[in-house]
């Protein structure tokens, strides 16, 4: 088993230090287009941008689809951080593309939770480009790990200030971050299927934690699980495979 000590203050502040490399080489006047959910993890990826460009760099989006639950707590990110927001409602969008594909093919329903990311990245580019923008990757590696990201939804942006922290790690910064507990402890959900992250993955994020971080492997059942999960979604995180020329070829 590893010993591991995580310092959330130095993780905290060389993350602040990469944001800013990362803009200073990829875009010195562009702002950060942040989507915001309410979770830690956007919530934390906003304030850090707000730490590392200053406020008035960084534009908050929030996306329901209809009428979102929990979206007190995507305004309260907002109002904490003084950031400018846009609110942009994705049910017509997603409901048209739903009712297009529908009406041609049998539209399964991991193929319609998976489309509101999707579109909501959509959105975010959209954002970005009329706003001189550089989106923001709020994945983290738990999440990544296991798969459960959208590919090109969720998982896709152009900077991503997380995915190499677990969610335990994430929740400490955002308390170095001084963000509210209401925020930073929030209950993962995705929005989409109705469960909560951990009952859809069939295990807690503290066993997924302990078992990346630690080596600290939970029940054989959960351990095969998570083994399973992640090496069916290793493609996620892999370079687009594409072909290359070879010297033959090229004559």
């Amino acid at each position: 088993m590893n010993s591991y000590e995580f310092n959330a203050k130095s993780t905290k502040d060389e993350l602040v230090s990469w944001i800013q490399k990362f803009f200073e080489e990829n875009g010195p006047t562009c702002n950060a287009i942040v989507g915001i959910s309410g979770g830690k993890d956007s919530s934390v990826v906003a304030a850090l941008c707000v730490e590392a460009l200053g406020k008035e760099r960084v534009i908050g989006v929030l996306m329901p689809c209809g009428i979102q639950s929990d979206i007190d707590a995507a305004k309260l990110l907002v109002e904490t951080l003084g950031i400018k927001s846009y609110e942009i409602n994705i049910k017509d969008a997603v409901d048209g593309v739903t009712k297009e594909i529908s009406s041609v093919m049998d539209f399964s329903d991991q193929a319609k939770i998976n489309l509101p990311p999707r579109i909501r990245m959509s959105v975010l580019y959209a954002v970005g480009q009329n706003n001189n923008g550089r989106v923001a990757n709020t994945c983290n590696l738990s999440e990544d790990w296991v798969g459960y990201a959208t590919r090109y939804g969720d998982g896709a942006g152009d900077f991503s200030p997380l995915s190499n922290l677990t969610v335990t790690e994430v929740r400490a910064i955002g308390r170095e971050l001084g963000l509210p507990s209401k925020l930073v402890d929030k209950v993962p959900i995705d929005g989409l299927c109705g469960q909560t992250d951990e009952e859809k993955l069939g295990f807690t994020y503290e066993e997924l934690d302990r078992y990346i971080r630690e080596g600290e492997e939970p029940s054989k059942e959960i351990k095969e699980r998570i083994d399973r999960l992640h090496e069916l979604n290793l493609f996620k995180l892999q370079k687009m495979p594409s072909f290359e020329l070879s010297y033959d070829c090229k004559e």
